[in-house]
């Protein structure tokens, strides 16, 4: 496989590339839980992910981990909320745009906890991590892979992760419904997608393939180590996911959590 960047537009310039190739099976789209967000932040961006692609599979979800300075006065999501409702938006979090991973989970935290905080928007992961080791910004909601060393180092501090249960990477960080806040779905997710039209007999062998990939031991390995979970599954269950996915976020864009109003 050959791998072709197209950044920028928050995913759309590669997902429209992807949605216009050729519908033989030698083009596909992997694709970030933002395509589910995109068709209804930007409507004319030029692709319809329910009516232009065929879907191939729901690959894996990213636990979303909430870090804050090593000097924060929040030890407990519970501080967070308490302070986010006395002061609305004087809390602020990092991310790297609306749609961006970090803006989605923590417009959910917002709605799930009826509070409402203030985005800082960055440019690279970089200067977020950077900032939030020096308390220049409040909380960070990104996936745990790239933070773990940072979280066992005390560089920064980490008071919930997402799912139904603690990261094995991170077991004495308490997830955040055993903190009250039923964030019990990761918001990171990532998908294959083929352009529509690609025959059924090639998408089925992708999936074929691709699931025999994710029971590789090697790929298992970087799974937890980067705090994936492999879901796997027919196309129809990636169809499923993907609607339902469109219209949560499609309601979740009108709330002031969302657009910061």
């Amino acid at each position: 496989m050959v791998v072709e960047n197209r950044t920028g537009g928050g995913g759309n310039i590669g997902t429209i590339a992807a949605s216009q190739a050729a519908p033989d099976g030698y083009t596909l789209q992997f694709a970030a839980s933002s395509i589910a967000v995109n068709v209804t932040l930007a409507p004319v961006a030029g692709f319809d992910p329910m009516k232009d692609f065929e879907p191939i599979m729901l690959v894996a979800s990213a636990q979303d981990i909430l870090i804050v300075p090593p000097t924060s006065p929040f030890k407990t999501v519970k501080d967070l909320i308490v302070e986010a409702k006395a002061n609305p938006k004087k809390p602020t979090y990092a991310s790297l745009g609306n749609s961006s991973a970090g803006h989605l989970g923590m417009s959910v935290l917002s709605n799930l906890a009826g509070i409402q905080m203030q985005q800082v928007t960055y440019t690279q992961t970089a200067q977020i991590t950077t900032d939030i080791m020096s308390g220049r910004v409040d909380t960070f909601l990104p996936t745990t892979g790239g933070h773990i060393g940072n979280v066992t180092t005390g560089r920064v501090r980490a008071l919930a992760v997402s799912g139904k249960e603690r990261a094995s990477t991170l077991p004495d960080v308490p997830t955040f419904d055993e903190q009250g806040v039923k964030m019990e779905e990761d918001t990171s997710w990532y998908a294959m997608l083929a352009p529509k039209g690609t025959p059924k007999d090639r998408i089925d062998k992708i999936n074929t393939d691709l699931a025999r990939v994710l029971l590789l031991p090697e790929v298992k390995e970087r799974e937890v180590a980067l705090g994936f979970r492999m879901i796997g599954g027919p196309p129809d269950r990636l169809r499923d996911y993907l609607k339902s996915e469109i219209e949560k976020w499609a309601a979740i864009a009108k709330t002031p959590a969302f657009t910061g109003q």
